[in-house]
């Protein structure tokens, strides 16, 4: 059993959240937010990190897994917010698929 702190997706969900509702000139999540593409650039950035991700895992680099999972994982967050799901919508279908 885990018990890795996981607090950080939230507090980076909530800095995504906070650029959403306020952006910020010259901010790399309002660029993809805002970007001429609409959602299609997010889904772009989730597609290129999750083959990146895959090619970590085939070469069986532990640190560049890391790396891409994080950057994955970072991008996954920005899609989440650009269609309007949360973190808890998220929780709330693991916790289903757990009993």
């Amino acid at each position: 059993m885990t018990d890795a702190d996981m607090s950080v997706l939230n507090e980076v969900f909530d800095v995504i959240m906070d650029r959403k509702n306020n952006p910020v000139e010259g901010s790399y999540v309002c660029s993809l937010l805002d970007h001429r593409k609409g959602i299609n650039k997010v889904l772009e950035k989730v597609g290129e990190e999750t083959a990146e991700t895959i090619l970590a895992v085939k070469d069986n680099d532990r640190a560049e897994i890391i790396y891409e999972t994080s950057d994955l994982l970072f991008h996954l967050l920005v899609m989440l917010a650009a269609t309007g799901i949360t973190l808890e919508d998220i929780a709330e279908e693991m916790k289903k698929r757990r009993h």
